[in-house]
């Protein structure tokens, strides 16, 4: 386990020391730049009013994205289990046409 540094990030121009191992630095940032990006779309739509409002706007809206793609993920693995048994099944036949 590495040691963790303190990280100062920025978000709606205020900045933040974050301990953070070195190796997730970067994530770290590119989390903290993609929150910005949301944080300040929904600031310009100038339909949420509040620091706050607008923070739950964003994790709302990023929690959705990240739920979104969790069924997207379990509905290609669903799809590549069925894949596989039709492989298997086209495996079987072609053998048994062989024996034939």
């Amino acid at each position: 386990m590495s040691k963790s540094e303190p990280l100062t990030i920025t978000i709606m121009d205020k900045e933040y020391r974050i301990a953070c191992p070195e190796e997730e630095k970067d994530n770290l940032r590119a989390s903290a730049e993609l929150l910005n990006g949301n944080l300040k779309e929904i600031k310009e739509q100038g339909s949420v009013i509040g620091t706050e409002r607008i923070a739950i706007m964003a994790a709302l809206n990023l929690s959705h994205e990240i739920l979104h793609n969790k069924s997207l993920i379990e509905d290609h693995s669903d799809l590549t289990k069925r894949i596989d048994k039709l492989s298997d099944r086209i495996t079987d036949t072609m053998r048994d046409i062989q024996l034939i």
